[in-house]
């Protein structure tokens, strides 16, 4: 069976994160000061052949720990969906 995966890799909330400050900045200066709390990462989209959803499943997450995410600095939230 053939599965997509909808990744999004954020940074930890304990965590600065530069790109959100400067985007947030950039809004405020754009007049648009009730947008706050910026926080900018990643979207992943990928394609994953496995027997089961479980199977499947653990693919990604063995691929989100050991390439996608850095586990210090960001934490992945997934979707599996049947092709």
């Amino acid at each position: 069976m053939k599965f997509t995966a909808e990744i999004d890799v954020m940074p930890l909330k304990a965590l600065l994160d530069p790109q959100g400050k400067a985007v947030g900045h950039g809004l405020s200066n754009m007049g648009l000061k009730e947008i706050g709390n910026v926080r900018i990462g990643k979207h992943i989209t990928l394609e994953v052949e496995a027997g089961t959803k479980e199977e499947a499943q653990n693919k990604v997450d063995e691929a989100c720990k050991k390439l996608l995410s850095n586990p210090i600095m960001e934490s992945y939230h997934f979707v599996l969906n049947a092709n």
